[in-house]
This record gives C-alpha cells, structure tokens and sequence, in this order.
C-alpha cells in the first residue's frame, strides 16, 4: 500500500523494524518503513551464517502478529543450554521442568527476514519503500515531514530510528552514546556434524571469548549447527583465511569432539564486537529502537530479543495512546517507553559486559572461581530458575505482545 502520511514512520526494516511496523498495523496503526537494502541481496537464496534464538517471549510476540505460521518447519527448539567454563567438568545445565516448553528457537536470519518481508508487504496498513533512504528528516511541533531519496514527501506523528548500530537518526538527535569496542570478533558460519545435537546450545567459555554452537534445523536429513567464535582481533583475518578441513579440526578441537566429525563448512564472516548504550532512547518526535539504542555482546544470545523487546513496548505504549487520542508523538507517551524500557535494557546490557569481561580473565585460579560459580547455579534451583526465566524473556514487566496477547 502506498501512502504519503502514516502515523508513524519508520527508519529501518530490518528484523526489529519490520516487527515494530507488523505490531502497530496489527493494532490498526499504519506506517511508512524506509530501507535502504536491496531486498533481491537480503533475501537471496543460501545460507549467510547468521542464526539467532529467538526467546520464548520473542516467539509469543511472533505469534500475535501472525508472522509465526509463515515460520513453521524453520526453527529448531532450544531444549536446554548447557554452559562450561572451557572443557572442564562442572557445566551449567539450563533445562525445563516438563510443561515448561523450550527456552526458544533457533533460526536462520534469512528465514526471519523473508517471513517478515513477506508479511510486511502483505500488510494494507504498511507502506514499504525498499532501497530509498530519507534525505532530509524535520520534527517539530506539527508532526514529523521527510523527503525520501525517491523524490516523494512523507509526513507522521512520530520518527522511529531502527537503523541499527551506526544510525545517523540518532547522531543528528544528538543523543550521546556510552560506547567502546572489545578487544575481539565473531566469527559467524555453520557446519554439519555427525552426532545429533539433541536441541542443546553449547557455550563454551574460553579467555578469548564464547565458543557458542546453536543447534540449527537439519538439512536433508544432515545434522546441522551454527557457530559463533569469539575471537581476539589479531586473530581474525587468519582464521577466516584457514582452509575448511583446517578450520573444522580446530573447531572440533575446541569443542572437544562431542558432535564427531564435522563437515560441509558455511561461508564465514566476521564483525568487531563492541557496546553501545544511548543515553536516552526518545527524543522531541522521536524514538530510538533496537541497536540504534543498544549493541551488547553477544555473550548470552540477547541482542535481538532485546531489540524485539523494545518493538513491544513502543507499540504497547503507541496502541494505548491512539487509543486516548493522543499525538503518538505526544511527550508523555514517549517518556513512559523511556522508563520501561531503561532499567531492562541497562540491566542486559551491563550484565553481558559483566560476563564477558569476567569469563575473559586468563589463568588457572580465575577459571576455578568461574567453575565453582557454575557449580553454585546448578546446585540453587531459585537462582537457576531466574537465569532461565532471563534466557526465556520472561522477568520483568513484560508488554502484553511479549505474553502472547493483543494490546
């Protein structure tokens, strides 16, 4: 659907936008969504290496704005996490009580972005305007007017910045960021492996960073998992530039050969790790969701559950305030995402830097203390029930799309 006036208009179509914009038209809200990318690159056949586990609370969210069934068959289901402090004994084991359901799903990042796509365009109350960028943005006292690089002028109550971790919204907002970078990358691929992966996630600690495999859905009958190895920065380019058979021995080495040989290696890429938190995530007709917000490490596999966290929020609290007849661009409104979303996402973000710096510490006596740490959470059931819940997406004051219902 083609419109020149929403009420809200969106910077960024990716994953969190995309879902923002499906959870307001499902309310009745309509919106402009605005990306640069070339849908014809983002949805190409192939597998890029990139997963991510979507939550549980994630999923709920999935469902009530109908994007699940265009998921079905795509994911595989996170039974239990297990985590250890290198190969050592005394792993931490996060798995269900019966009835509780998985702790997620793993998917492919090209599942979720044409399941998203798919719908986004389907949508009668979303206008989609790929490969276009806004050229000039003004936001004042009457609403929110921008020209679009396509040439055609758009108007809304409300400017959402889901541009991701570079977004030039938020710096031309100038909303200031606690920002710095880790002496280390990701490595992202997948592999096949012999041995059947049981629906485990593995993260596997080493002072270099996580060694984390997510189990992935099987591929003609092949067992199949991705990989994200965290290594230091020197490091990088020589592990990217290893040949397949060398790069899987020394996978299979760090991971101590539990899944048997692997094979039929993914394309590898790497990206710098780093934390960004804005100091604030609203401005005068503007919110900020997403990495235009926060970027955390990927130590515990939160970045995009909390991006999705945001997106329903902000729609929770926009659906309630055109239910008032407020401007969605209305100060209150946007104060009162700024507090529910504040204290969740300092938390996650500080508690992921915590770990990352904590499991990084080298030498014999700091892996002891982790290990007895790990053997102290396994042996309190209260404790370990909360880091699930945490896993899940489940604590806190959760928005109603995140519990399954409609605003």
């Amino acid at each position: 659907m083609s419109m020149n006036q929403a009420d809200v208009l969106i910077l960024g179509g990716g994953l969190v936008g995309a879902t923002l914009a499906l959870a307001l038209a499902a309310h009745g809200l309509t919106a402009i969504v605005v990306d640069p990318a070339d849908p014809a690159v983002t949805l190409a056949p192939g597998f890029d290496g990139r997963a991510s586990a979507i939550a549980s609370a994630s999923g709920r969210l999935l469902e009530a704005i109908g994007v699940a069934p265009k998921l079905e068959g795509l994911g595989c289901p996170i039974e239990s996490i297990r985590v250890s402090d290198g190969l050592a004994p005394g792993a931490l084991d996060f798995a269900p009580d019966a009835g509780d359901g998985v702790l997620g799903t793993m998917y492919e990042n090209r599942a979720l972005r044409i399941a998203l796509h798919a719908a986004v365009e389907a949508s009668e109350r979303i206008d989609l305007r790929m490969q276009t960028r806004a050229v000039s943005v003004v936001r004042d006292t009457g609403g929110v007017h921008a020209e679009l690089s396509d040439g055609r002028h758009v108007r809304a109550q409300l400017l959402i910045a889901a541009e991701g971790r570079q977004s030039p919204t938020r710096d031309a907002a100038g909303i200031r960021l606690a920002r710095w970078s880790y002496d280390h990358n990701a490595i992202i691929t997948a592999f096949s492996h012999a041995r059947p992966h049981e629906n485990v996630a593995y993260e596997i600690f080493y002072p270099a960073g996580p060694f984390a495999i997510l189990p992935l859905v099987p591929r003609d009958g092949v067992n199949r998992s991705a990989l994200v190895w965290t290594v230091t920065s020197a490091d990088a380019p020589a592990m990217l530039k290893l040949g397949e058979r060398a790069f899987l021995a020394e996978a299979e080495k760090k991971m101590g050969g539990f899944l048997g040989p692997l094979s039929d290696l993914a394309p590898r890429s790497t990206y710098k790790l780093g934390f960004h938190h804005a100091a604030r995530i609203t401005a005068d007709r503007l919110a900020l969701v997403g990495d235009a917000a926060h970027g955390i490490h990927p130590i515990a596999g939160q970045g995009l559950n909390l991006g999705l966290r945001d997106a329903a929020t902000l729609a929770e609290v926009l659906v309630e305030g055109k239910r008032l007849g407020l401007d969605l661009g209305d100060a209150s409104l946007l104060q009162r995402y700024e507090r529910w979303r504040g204290i969740d996402t300092l938390m996650v973000a500080g508690a992921t830097d915590t770990l990352a710096r904590l499991f990084g510490i080298p030498g014999s006596g700091a892996s002891f203390v982790r290990r007895l740490g790990l053997r102290a959470v396994q042996a309190l059931p209260p404790l370990k029930a909360r880091f699930m819940a945490e896993a899940r997406g489940e604590s806190g004051d959760l928005p109603k799309l995140l519990q399954g219902a409609m605003v």
